[in-house]
This record gives structure tokens, C-alpha cells and sequence, in this order.
């Protein structure tokens, strides 16, 4: 197993790039089975779990070729369900979103669980209740779910049990196939999803967002291939501008979707963070992070989009832990997303869980090295930003989660003067 070794201290400085979007890169990867043409996608980000994704498809007999070093041409007329890698489904949640494309094309399949990060209950009953209202059976197996489906959609609605992005992508991907037009109620609306609906128009579907968390599908039964760059990352991006803040650094951001991060930065501003946006074009632009002194967080919410994600919580908790008073930290999504907190007191910092979902930090605490482990991948980079920021030598393992999301993390924050080392 690899570890992190990283010696705090260091302000950030330079500049850096922000890769390809991971969460837009699945369900587009996902949706090329939807199609017997050439599809071409551009711009991935180069990490586990884009490589488990391809790793998937390629077990089905699909056609992978790289055209560049971010770029692949898939072709799936050969696709064959029955030969799929169910070890890499059950080590990767992303696989979640193979359920709608293969039970549109072949109406009858047979898929495992998906693994993933260790955050809590993540089922995938949102998924399978969604399918149920438009007829699809389902018959629980051991360790996953027998789907067959008569051709035609029973119902011309579906309500989600919850603001579900997977659940969404998975109900647009399987909708796509069908000459129907499906009505997809309490859909989520986040960038991997508005992502997902700009490649599937490409392919040939009618989509349009027809009310408050409502999108119209009406699909074809022959789809076209397609060419797609993907956007990159507001995680990414968000996760850099919240480290270097937390480094009293300077930092350059570049390409950053400014769109998906309007209130990320309103947040920004109100805790006393001191930055500035150069808008470009189609939403796009840079950030530049400046040193800030007087930070005060009264309280993060993860909130469904157009709120702060979860997957930015855990970053945001370890720069409370520099803010002076008290700080409220409420993630209702995953009763796991906190785990991180409890590596931050073994570093010094003074946090109290509530409950599984809330916990109160009082700051400013000094942080110092100590060994760490992560147990998701969001987790892992909060942790990587603390050991920037603390006194000393710090060590975390389970590497593997962070290099599932970040690519060559430790690489790209050596040229900004972090003094981060990847060990065997």
C-alpha cells in the first residue's frame, strides 16, 4: 500500500490546472452503450476510477482506443453484458449507472452491487423503485438484481424518493432509449447531470427541464454516436481554492467552472475568504486566491444542488478548524462523511460530533502531523489539506481513495512548494 508523506508548513503558490469533471465522466462513458456508432469523449481525467469505468466496458467486449493522452474513441456494437467484471463493479459505485444503458439495450440483465466510498448507507433503491414505476421486474439475486423489461414504459411519470444525481443519470440514460416521452419528477440538477443531457441530445434525444426539478425525456430507439468534452471539475476546483486558502496561500486556479460555483463562492466570501474571479467564456474562468486572515465560519450545509456539495464539506470542516468560535458542520446526506473529523482531533484540532450528520468545531486549534487514514476519497484530500496546513510530518494511508478522484495529486501540489511525497 502507498502513503502520503507530507510536511506542513508550506504556503501554496503558483498556479495550477483543473482536469476533466470525474462524476460527468461516468454516466457519459456509461451512455456510449446506448449506441452502435463511434463515440468520442474528450478531456478525462486520468484516475482509478475512469480506469475502472473503461475497465468495465472493455470486459463487455466494447472497443476502447485512445486517441490522446485524455482523449478515447469507444464503440460498443459488440457489447456482451454476460462477460462483464464483477470484481470491478463491486470495488467501484460509478458502475451504479451501467444499469440504465444495458436494461434499455437488452432488456434483460443480471448486475452485482456497486462498491464504492465507505460513507454511509448508499443503496441503490432510489434506482431500482424509479425502474419499477416504468415496469421494469425486479428480482433480488445473491449479491444483485435480475432486471427484465417488456419494451414499453408502463407509466409517462417517475417520482424519485429523493434528490438521487446517479438515480437521475440512470432514469435519463435508460429514458434515452425509449419513444416515449417520460416525465423524470424530483430529478436532481447538479453539473454531471446538465453535463449527461448535453451529450444525450448529441445522440439524437429530446430533452428540455420543464418545471422545478422536473426534466422531459423523449428518446430514440436508434441512437447516433457522438463527440463530448467533458467539463472540468467544480470539486476539483473548489477543493484546491479551499487548500490554498487554508495554506495562507497564493494561488493561480485555472479553468475553473465559475457556473457550478456561484454559491460555493458567496459562501466563500462570507467566511472572509479573499479572492478574485476573472470570468472567460461559456461560464468558464480563473480564480486567484489571495492570503486571508480574519476567517469565520458560523456554519457549512451540504444542501443538493445549486448548494454546497457534499463532496466539499469535508475540505471546508478542516478550514473551520482555523476560524475563530464555533462552527456547525450538517451533512443530512451520509451518516460517513465525518469519519475525516475524528483524524482531525488526533491532530489537535477540537471537534464534537452531535451526531452521525452534525458536528461543532472550535477554532483556531493548532494542527500537528500525526498518522492518518482515510476512508473515502473526499475524506482523503480534507486530510492531505490538514497536513499541509499543520506543524510537522504527517503520513496517511489508503492512498488508493484519493487517487480514485485526484490525478497525481501529490505531483501537482509539489509545483505549487507542498512538501508531499508518495511511499511504499
Amino acid at each position: 500500500m502507498e502513503k502520503f508523506l507530507i510536511r506542513g508548513g508550506n504556503r501554496l503558490e503558483g498556479e495550477i490546472d483543473v482536469m476533466g469533471a470525474k462524476n460527468a465522466a461516468f454516466p457519459i462513458l456509461a451512455a456510449t452503450i446506448l449506441t452502435k456508432q463511434d463515440c468520442i469523449i474528450k478531456n478525462l481525467p486520468l484516475i482509478e476510477d475512469v480506469f475502472r469505468m473503461l475497465e468495465i466496458l472493455e470486459s463487455m467486449k466494447a472497443k476502447v482506443e485512445w486517441m490522446g493522452k485524455r482523449s478515447v474513441k469507444i464503440n460498443t456494437k459488440n457489447l456482451n453484458p454476460a462477460t462483464i467484471n464483477k470484481e470491478a463493479m463491486l470495488r467501484f459505485r460509478g458502475s451504479v449507472l451501467l444499469y440504465g444503458p444495458l436494461l434499455a439495450r437488452f432488456k434483460k440483465i443480471y448486475l452485482p452491487k456497486p462498491g464504492g466510498d465507505i460513507i454511509g448507507a448508499r443503496p441503490i433503491d432510489t434506482h431500482l423503485d424509479a425502474f419499477g414505476q416504468l415496469g421494469v421486474v425486479i428480482r433480488p439475486m445473491r449479491q444483485g438484481f435480475e432486471l427484465k423489461f417488456s419494451g414499453k414504459p408502463k407509466n409517462k411519470a417517475v417520482i424519485l424518493n429523493e434528490f438521487s444525481v446517479t438515480g437521475t443519470e440512470n432514469l435519463l440514460l435508460f429514458c434515452a432509449s425509449q419513444s416515449e416521452r417520460i416525465v423524470i419528477k424530483i430529478a436532481d440538477m447538479d453539473y454531471q447531470v446538465q453535463e449527461l443531457m448535453l451529450a444525450l441530445k448529441k445522440m439524437g434525444a429530446w430533452i428540455r427541464v420543464s418545471g422545478l426539478h422536473e426534466i422531459t425525456i423523449e428518446g430514440k430507439k436508434s441512437l447516433k454516436g457522438f463527440s463530448h468534452t467533458i467539463i472540468s471539475d467544480p470539486i476539483e476546483a473548489a477543493t484546491f481554492i479551499t487548500m490554498a486558502i487554508g495554506t495562507q496561500g497564493k494561488v493561480l486556479v485555472k479553468n475553473v467552472p465559475l457556473k457550478f460555483l456561484q454559491f460555493f463562492f458567496k459562501k466563500l466570501k462570507d467566511f472572509g475568504a479573499e479572492f478574485e474571479v476573472k470570468e472567460g467564456r461559456g461560464g468558464m474562468g480563473d480564480v486567484m486566491v489571495l492570503p486571508a486572515r480574519n476567517l469565520k465560519i458560523d456554519k457549512i450545509q451540504s444542501l443538493i444542488y445549486p448548494g454546497i456539495p457534499s463532496d466539499l464539506q469535508s475540505v471546508l470542516g478542516v478550514l473551520a478548524t482555523q476560524t475563530k468560535g464555533s462552527t456547525l458542520l450538517h451533512d443530512p446526506l451520509y451518516e460517513g462523511r465525518l469519519k475525516y473529523l475524528e483524524e482531525l482531533n488526533k491532530m489537535g484540532a477540537e471537534i464534537y460530533f452531535t451526531d452521525p450528520h452534525r458536528a461543532i468545531i472550535n477554532g483556531p486549534t493548532k494542527l500537528r502531523g500525526n498518522d492518518l487514514g482515510t476512508f473515502d476519497l473526499r475524506g482523503g484530500a480534507a486530510l492531505i489539506m490538514a497536513a499541509l496546513m499543520a506543524e510537522g510530518k504527517s503520513t496517511i494511508s489508503n492512498i488508493y481513495q484519493v487517487d480514485r478522484g485526484y490525478e497525481r495529486i501529490e505531483e501537482r501540489l509539489q509545483k505549487l512548494g507542498a512538501d508531499i511525497t508518495r511511499i511504499s
